[in-house]
């Protein structure tokens, strides 16, 4: 498309966090703002001065002067909300995960297709530095061949808002997934998943989900190599942490114990702490500050962004993508079979898990996809 791409973000908790970088992208607009509640509405609003703001979600998608929406609501809404705004004409990014359902998952995939609109879902580890440099390191050969990988991601969920009570620990995993099978250069095939542990019955009664733990084996399609996954929720003493592992032939990469304490790359037999540069350099000069820094103080800052440590400076990368995918006509880097993929990972994971370990097949999305349109992009 010709001109900066209009941008209207929904949901300001998280999603304030991007109306700066919007703003400063040299091919966005940030055109509007939505949010239920009018008092954060005009807080955020004013804050950051956009004018035009909406309270109703559907309302600002018959804006014919936007272009593109960002949601970041809660999770129950992701599915719906994306579908809408692919049917009024909108190009949508969406915060992780793409859906709850496969269901979902195939219905989205089917919208974008139908509308011919971009879709992206908004994945923060692998545009986080550290997986930026990982990826290097397989790009360039110094892991050689990739011979296993592994990610986990725990932590503590307790205070955050109501629909997180008692989630299957897999209904969220694509922080786990995403960075595995990005390195891979795969989607996954099928799953297998053990359950492990138990949380209150309180918890427990919400989605029907008993399980502390839940730690998955995956398949990859048209590859040797096999992930593991696990991921923790509520009741499982650990510090926060998103992680991942790669092993190679050559050196194996292997995230830090604790924050802080260091990453490691084992070359041969041989361990070295490492030190993970930043790439603020690959972005346009007006968003390169964003990698670095969020939108809030130290009393005010969103507490994804706090826990997940400013999400290794991937909020300008991510933007980035999502706009320069619409301005050059192109498929986003994290497109619709991806996510598709990637969120269903931990769907059928979980029912593995309920399941005894059964396993899992993964849906081919690309064949949905290419079926829609007769195998045209």
């Amino acid at each position: 498309m010709s001109g900066q791409v209009r941008v209207a973000i929904a949901g300001l908790g998280f999603g304030a966090e991007f109306i700066p970088i919007y703003q400063a992208h040299p091919d966005a607009e940030m055109a509007a703002i939505c949010q239920r509640s009018e008092d954060s509405l005009t807080k955020v609003g004013d804050a950051f001065g956009v004018a035009k703001r909406f309270t109703s979600f559907e309302e600002m998608l018959r804006d014919p002067d936007i272009d593109a929406v960002h949601i970041n609501t809660p999770i129950p809404s992701h599915a719906e909300q994306t579908i809408a705004a692919l049917r009024a004409g909108k190009h949508v990014a969406c915060t992780v995960p793409m859906a709850t359902t496969l269901d979902e998952c195939r219905a989205i995939v089917a919208a974008v297709r139908q509308s011919g609109k971009k879709y992206m879902m908004m994945e923060t580890v692998v545009y986080s530095r550290e997986f930026l440099h990982v990826r290097d390191l397989v790009v360039d050969g110094t892991t050689g061949r990739i011979q296993f990988l592994r990610g986990a991601h725990h932590q503590e969920m307790a205070g955050w808002p109501g629909y997180w009570e008692g989630l299957p620990p897999m209904h969220y995993a694509t922080h786990a997934v995403s960075p595995v099978l990005t390195l891979a250069g795969a989607l996954a095939e099928s799953v297998v998943c053990l359950g492990s542990g138990r949380i209150s019955p309180e918890l427990t009664g919400r989605y029907g989900s008993p399980f502390a733990v839940e730690s998955a084996l995956l398949t990859l399609r048209d590859s040797p190599v096999g992930a593991e996954i696990a991921r923790s929720l509520f009741e499982t003493a650990r510090e926060y942490v998103e992680s991942f592992t790669v092993y190679g032939d050559r050196a194996t990469f292997e995230w830090e114990q604790t924050q802080g304490s260091g990453h490691v790359l084992h070359v041969g037999e041989y361990p070295k702490q490492i030190e993970i540069p930043d790439f603020a350099d690959r972005l346009p000069s007006e968003i390169a500050r964003f990698t670095t820094r969020g939108v809030y103080d130290d009393q005010h800052e969103h507490l994804s962004f706090v826990q997940g440590a400013g999400h290794g400076g991937s909020h300008p990368h991510l933007a980035h993508e999502f706009v320069r995918s619409i301005v050059d006509d192109r498929a986003p880097a994290i497109d619709e079979v991806t996510a598709a993929n990637w969120t269903s990972v931990g769907i059928c994971a979980h029912e593995s898990a309920m399941k005894q370990g059964a396993r899992i097949p993964i849906p081919d999305y690309a064949s949905l996809a290419e079926g829609a349109t007769g195998g045209d992009r």
